[in-house]
């Protein structure tokens, strides 16, 4: 079995400000100050997580690191890395043309979840603390009449070896309305808690998402499925347990648009209306309406969260167990690499401090598995910054172990770059959940996180202080390398991109359109200055004599990197455009898709849903869904979103 990770030792220096603390650990915005100087503090609460943790923990030196990977035979790379590219790229192989495509009643269903944890006695939905337990068995009880199918994706139902014929079922929107029962399913309901805007909320688990299952395909690959606004569960709280045709459609677009750009994520398999109409407050300023109920089929290897861990930690030692089994689950079904590590593989890392004392990966599966948990988050992370991304609500309970990105609330993707954006009008105040932030909140969860397993005893603090280090090497990594492909250039050039980025907040350039553009750039350095902004005209705009001469100046000395490196300006295009998107799910695409589905038409949700298929290709005839958000966009409800749905 090759080793799970790889350390690689370019990335050691990078995170050495971050170590230098004591655990509990907490971010001091050295990532976001790293990459968006401009951006403005973070606001990063204290968390009030009620667990116990050792503080005495030692502080990694200042001094160099070394690392000891010893071991009888030359390690090979990382298996890691692989892992992360199956989750993102869930494509089918050449055998799965001739491959029998299932119908529903025939698909193969598991319930490991239910099979192997502790659940709750009781079945009833009356809201209340559940204890003792990771479920409850709950049947989807949403209203519905003359359901609709909104839209499906083929990609997923592949994943399940599910005929795409079954989508023409007329029953199809009754089963995944939850009306009438899939044969096979078990419907239940996870119990986590989690951090909401940094402090400790207690129990929240699925109030309105009840799992039918698992679903093991032919690969041995395991899906669950999940209805999303299906009925109210013990988890509800005051809530209704539904979800309105406007939140799930652009869950369901960017669930898939995402995976389209290469990103972790959970899937959407199909999305139907109920046809009954449910009341919801966007703003929360007491202007509440009717708004059609939907309901949407996610579709994830697993939707552990971090609270998931954290709820059972927080209710005292009797619970302590239940952190461990969960553990237990999670390796035991999603990461079976470290449950088969070889034990004569010594995966060991000086932590650098006085006493010389070592993390050895392969004597504690859970100090490997929470370094994996780690390096999947930030990597996720990176990928986010990449495509200008911002999730919007990054609580410990929207943070999957499997470094997925989940829980598709009031996201949004960047229009002008402001490292300060939040589409998120609850976070306002603060904009801790802000574009800039999101690296440093990353690693806030997962001290979060280590903090749950330490309280379990899983992990010591050396291995807790370690996973985080590891977080802030990770992400460094992914994100130079995402940015020096961005820019075509031969290698990483902090200079040259922070001064890019700053340029472009100055000018509020759009983050999408330009990089697709820099793509022709030529790598000549004779070009005349007067013509070196013609290939960025389109995005460059309004910007006055001074900026326009800051511009000049950026561009030429990007042109002598690009000329230096000997690649070609045909082949640095191609390769550019492949990691810049032409297209992507901006808010305002949202709502032209939410507008008409709300008056019946579903045309657009499904033009939508091809188009961001391939949004890396040019795409002839579709070049207006790459244009600028319109005036209307910008009004309140379209760029600017609450969590309420």
């Amino acid at each position: 079995m090759p080793p799970l990770l790889s350390l690689s030792s370019s990335s050691l220096y990078l995170l050495r400000p971050l170590t230098s603390f004591k655990f509990p650990f907490y971010p001091r915005s050295f990532l976001k100050s790293q990459l968006y100087p401009l951006s403005p503090p973070a606001h990063l609460l204290k968390p009030s997580f009620p667990c116990h943790v050792s503080t005495n923990s030692s502080s990694y030196s200042s001094g160099s690191r070394s690392v000891s990977m010893e071991s009888s035979s030359p390690a090979p790379t990382v298996s890691l890395d692989s892992v992360t590219q199956d989750l993102k790229n869930q494509t089918l192989g050449p055998d799965d043309a001739n491959r029998v495509k299932l119908k529903l009643e025939d698909l193969n269903w598991d319930h490991s979840f239910v099979r192997e944890l502790p659940g709750d006695p009781r079945a009833d939905t009356i809201p209340r603390q559940v204890m003792h337990a990771c479920y409850t068995k709950v049947l989807p009880s949403a209203e519905v009449e003359n359901p609709e199918l909104v839209a499906w994706s083929d990609s997923v139902a592949d994943l399940l070896e599910l005929d795409p014929k079954e989508f023409e079922r007329s029953d199809f929107p009754l089963l995944f309305s939850g009306a009438s029962p899939l044969v096979g399913a078990l419907p239940y309901a996870q119990c986590y808690g989690g951090h909401q805007f940094g402090m400790w909320a207690g129990q929240l688990g699925d109030g309105r998402a009840i799992t039918l299952g698992e679903v093991v395909n032919s690969k041995s690959e395991r899906w669950e499925l999940q209805l999303k606004g299906s009925g109210r569960t013990p988890y509800s709280r005051f809530a209704d347990g539904l979800a309105v045709l406007r939140s799930s459609i652009r869950e369901f677009l960017c669930s898939e648009a995402m995976h389209s750009l290469g990103i972790p994520t959970t899937r959407a398999l199909c999305l139907v209306t109920t046809g009954k109409y449910v009341t919801r407050d966007m703003f929360y300023d007491g202007n509440a309406k009717e708004e059609p109920g939907a309901i949407i089929c996610r579709v994830a290897q697993s939707f552990l969260r971090f609270g998931s861990y954290q709820i059972h930690a927080s209710r005292g030692k009797e619970d302590l167990e239940i952190v461990r089994a969960l553990a237990d689950y999670a390796i035991r079904h999603h990461f079976p690499h470290i449950e088969n590590m070889d034990k004569s593989e010594s995966l060991s890392f000086s932590t650098g401090d006085e006493d010389h004392s070592v993390v050895d990966l392969t004597s504690n599966k859970y100090a490997a598995w929470i370094v994996e948990i780690a390096e999947r988050t930030a990597s996720m992370i990176a990928s986010w910054q990449g495509v200008g991304f911002t999730h919007g609500v990054m609580n410990t309970d929207n943070m999957s172990i499997l470094g997925l990105t989940i829980d598709y609330g009031p996201f949004g993707f960047l229009d002008a770059f402001d490292p300060s954006f939040t589409p998120n009008t609850t976070d306002l105040p603060g904009r801790r959940y802000c574009f800039a932030n999101q690296p440093d909140i990353g690693l806030w969860n997962i001290a979060q996180f280590t903090a749950t397993l330490s309280t379990a005893k899983l992990i010591n603090d050396k291995e807790a202080d370690y996973a985080m280090e590891r977080y802030g090497n990770k992400f460094m990594d992914e994100y130079q390398a995402i940015m020096t492909r961005k820019l075509g250039l031969p290698k990483y050039n902090k200079q040259l991109i922070s001064k890019l980025l700053n340029n472009m907040a100055v000018d509020k350039v759009d983050y999408t359109n330009f990089f697709r553009l820099l793509s022709n750039i030529k790598a000549d350095p004779n070009i005349p200055e007067d013509e070196l902004l013609v290939p960025l005209k389109a995005v460059l705009l309004d910007i006055g004599q001074e900026r326009k001469e800051a511009w000049i100046s950026w561009v030429q000395s990007y042109v002598q990197e690009l000329a230096a490196s000997g690649i070609s300006d045909e082949q640095r295009k191609a390769q550019m455009d492949s990691v810049n998107p032409k297209y992507v799910l901006r808010n305002y695409l949202c709502q032209t898709a939410i507008d008409a589905a709300e008056q019946g038409d579903f045309g657009v949700v499904r033009r939508l849903l091809k188009l961001m298929e391939r949004p890396y290709d040019e795409q002839p005839g579709m070049e207006k869904y790459a244009r600028l958000p319109p005036a209307w966009a910008y009004r309140p409800g379209v760029c600017m979103l609450s969590c309420s749905s």
